[in-house]
């Protein structure tokens, strides 16, 4: 879960699809957040046809409304949409392939000029491979990374930026609509992807910075509470202090108040920061920021003990290694 991206929700566009209540959507990816996000649908009246690898996931799916498939391929082959929730860009790439062993993947199972919907959070060029190979056989394709976390994706209140032609997306915008509060058009395939890798650098950044702010305040003997009601309401205000504050009192609501539970995980953030990093290699940018907030969460996931709890528990490192004495 992360921040929503600054730009205003793109205004609606006229889809040419089938409505909601005949509309079929293969569902592959039922986790975290792929099952809210399904149960919406379902309640919107979407026909939902799900599928994943874990029984307890289609358990809750099938209480949640949606018909189960006995593979992905199966729901792909009944649906007008082929949305995909995975963990990562090769998860992507390989479900729409044709398996090792001649079984038939998403992109050769689904109906000929299918809308390929993926919601997976990869890089951008595993997106723009993705798209190239479902256009390839006919299919039309969108990338709409999510931003908003589990609450979000309970609340249909995601953020989803999303690259696809402007037909593709005029078609898709009523299905996100559902399971969003914000959608961004940010341009062609790919670009969805981009939108996120940005936004969560700057999020992470913002992040440390607030923890450091308040470790540093605590050393000069400033109260969290004064620090907040200071900071939140001079240029000092950000997601990352207004909303996720990373000290418990000042926002009930933030992880800091139940131990640190995600909330976005600190094994999230270092694996979005990875993909920033190929994206700053990848376009040569000098983003020093960006390079060492990918490090700094590297070690929150791998040595830290962070990969399970909030991102904004890095401030217990910060903490840790900071010396008032």
């Amino acid at each position: 879960m992360s921040t929503t991206p600054t730009p205003a929700t793109t205004p609606a566009p006229t889809a040419t699809t089938l409505p909601l209540d005949q509309t079929t959507v293969a569902f592959v990816g039922l986790g975290h957040m792929g099952a809210p996000m399904a149960a919406n649908l379902v309640r919107a009246g979407v026909r939902v046809i799900g599928f994943d690898l874990m029984p307890a996931a289609l358990d809750a799916a099938r209480a949640a409304g949606a018909e189960i498939a006995e593979s992905g391929a199966a729901a792909a082959a009944q649906a007008d949409i082929v949305l995909t929730m995975l963990p990562s860009g090769q998860h992507v790439l390989s479900a729409y392939a044709d398996g090792a062993d001649g079984s038939p993947g998403l992109l050769s199972s689904a109906k000929p000029g299918s809308l390929m919907l993926d919601c997976s959070t990869i890089s951008v060029a595993e997106a723009q491979q993705a798209a190239q190979l479902a256009n390839a056989v006919g299919h039309r394709s969108a990338d709409a990374p999510v931003s908003g976390g589990v609450v979000g994706a309970e609340a249909g209140s995601l953020a989803f930026m999303v690259g696809a032609p402007e037909d593709v997306f005029a078609d898709v915008y009523p299905i996100l609509d559902v399971m969003g509060g914000r959608i961004v058009h940010c341009g062609a395939n790919g670009l969805g992807q981009a939108a996120k890798v940005c936004n969560n650098m700057i999020l992470a950044v913002s992040q440390i910075a607030v923890a450091e702010a308040f470790v540093l305040g605590e050393g000069l003997g400033l109260t969290h509470q004064a620090l907040f009601d200071v900071a939140s309401n001079a240029t000092g205000q950000c997601w990352a202090l207004n909303t996720n504050c990373p000290v418990p009192g000042p926002v009930p609501t933030s992880p800091a108040n139940r131990d640190y539970q995600p909330g976005f995980a600190g094994a999230l953030m270092a694996k979005d920061l990875g993909l920033a990093l190929a994206a700053i290699e990848q376009t040569g940018t000098q983003a020093d920021l960006g390079r060492h907030a990918e490090e700094i969460y590297r070690r929150f996931r791998d040595e830290d003990g962070g990969a399970g709890t909030d991102f904004s528990g890095i401030i217990n490192v910060i903490r840790e290694k900071s010396d008032h004495s």
